[in-house]
């Protein structure tokens, strides 16, 4: 494995939230939905959430019952527009 290459969850969670911020007027998607979308289990997915709101690219939250929700910030956003073009 080369140092450039990507996690291939993270670019699966990447493309997954770009998909929910282009829904119009949608709010932020569930976390089982985004694991869901991703095919990730729900601790991959907890883990490049955290990743990704650490590099400022996400955010997300858990409430106290354990449901969540997350999207991306304006720079992770950016990011997936360069990584993923529409193709509409």
């Amino acid at each position: 494995m080369q140092d450039t290459e990507i996690d291939p969850a993270i670019l699966a969670v990447l493309q997954t939230l770009s998909q929910a911020g282009r829904v119009a007027g949608a709010s932020p998607w569930s976390l089982a939905k985004i694991a869901k979308r991703a095919q990730l289990p729900m601790s991959v997915l907890r883990r490049v959430l955290t990743q990704l709101q650490s590099a400022g690219l996400a955010d997300f939250a858990i409430d106290e019952a354990g449901h969540g929700h997350a999207a991306l910030t304006p720079a992770g956003a950016e990011l997936a527009a360069q990584v993923f073009p529409e193709t509409d």
